[in-house]
């Protein structure tokens, strides 16, 4: 059964930082990404940022670009988001997702996703 496991969330300050962690039982390929999108409450699910397995190349929305960032462990077949100067805006909660054969404009696109976690919620208050 293919499995994507969030970790990592929680409560933060503003300004502070966390980082989130997606353990996938997935087959990783030459084709394979994934990527972090997140939902407010009362709000669409949108884009955060997209990893390719192959390369590491990544994608970030511009609302995160600067702040966040988004790695690969090929070994562990985990990924990670390290989030920085964390803002109330960016309370959500944040799903894992992964996906076959994306091109580059399509990482973006939650509907081209086939496999997703179960979400981990992220609230940044003071």
């Amino acid at each position: 059964q293919v499995q994507l496991v969030e970790s990592g969330g929680g409560l933060v300050l503003p300004g502070g930082s966390l980082k989130l962690s997606c353990a996938a039982s997935l087959r990783t390929s030459s084709n394979y990404a994934m990527a972090w999108f997140r939902q407010a409450p009362g709000k669409e699910r949108e884009f955060v940022s997209a990893i390719r397995w192959s390369g590491g190349s990544t994608l970030y929305a511009d609302s995160v670009k600067g702040r966040f960032t988004l790695s690969r462990d090929k070994v562990k077949n985990t990924m990670t988001l390290e989030m920085n100067s964390l803002r109330p805006e960016d309370s959500a909660v944040y799903y894992c997702a992964a996906a076959y054969g994306l091109i580059w404009s399509s990482l973006g696109l939650g509907n081209q996703y086939g496999y997703w976690g179960q979400g981990t919620q992220v609230t940044v208050s003071s």
